[in-house]
């Protein structure tokens, strides 16, 4: 039984997987670390191995209180890959793309896999058929761009993300909802058409923490996959176990 640790730039992550299968997650602030790691472990005491990956620097007491519980394994770009790494600049590459990139080659072996994460920045990482990880491409996300729009300017509020549909916006409000929202759209549809202009058809997954703002407006065909992450980490735990 593995225990995955996914850290993020807001929230913490765990999950745990028996024989590949999805038993549990959740998740919380980064102040509940102590609190929820016993507690998983009282719920799954036959956890063996964890993997932790985090986005921004680890503490040590982190890998320390999981070492207590099982074998801890710390995601980084040491770490072996179960695909091909053409990164220019692999030290370089954060370790939650080196997961969806895992998750990609893992789940559809052979295929061209365009995975797009939807967090707190938007990336795009591209696997080809042959197992080859070639990159991608980082953009701000959506919670990024109201606070630009507010932080850069005099007058423009802070707005919170909204579900709103629409093209054109008749109050200040809406206007920047429709502009953040219909502005991603189209950018992730109009990298989307390029990939499949150069490669054919190509398998598209969408996963991050907005993931539902996007899957239903957009109009390219794609997986919404919201745990696609701790799938890779999980296959890149069973890959490091040996």
């Amino acid at each position: 039984m593995n225990l995955v640790v996914d850290i993020g730039n807001t929230r913490i992550k765990q999950a745990v997987f028996e024989k590949g299968k999805l038993l549990y997650q959740h998740q919380f602030e980064a102040s509940q670390f102590l609190e929820k790691t016993k507690s998983v472990f009282e719920v799954y005491p036959n956890i063996t191995d964890a993997i932790i990956s985090s986005v921004k620097p680890l503490q040590n007491k982190e890998v320390e209180l999981l070492s207590l519980f099982c074998k801890v394994h710390v995601l980084s770009a040491s770490s072996k890959l179960p695909f091909f790494n053409e990164y220019a600049t692999p030290q370089s590459l954060g370790v939650d793309r080196i997961a969806l990139a895992a998750a990609a080659h893992c789940l559809y072996p052979q295929k061209e896999v365009l995975v797009i994460d939807a967090g707190t920045c938007i990336t795009f990482d591209f696997v080809d058929g042959h197992g080859a990880y070639l990159g991608g491409s980082i953009s701000p996300g959506m919670m990024m761009r109201y606070r630009a729009m507010h932080q850069q300017t005099a007058k423009l509020p802070l707005l919170e993300p909204l579900e709103t549909k629409g093209l054109i916006g008749n109050t200040t409000e809406t206007s920047m909802h429709f502009g953040v929202i219909n502005g991603i759209v189209c950018e992730i549809d109009g990298i989307i058409d390029r990939y499949q202009a150069q490669y054919g058809y190509l398998t598209v997954i969408l996963t991050g923490g907005d993931v539902h703002f996007f899957e239903k407006r957009l109009k390219n065909s794609i997986f919404a996959n919201s745990n696609f992450l701790l799938e890779g980490l999980n296959f890149l735990l069973e890959h490091n176990k040996n």
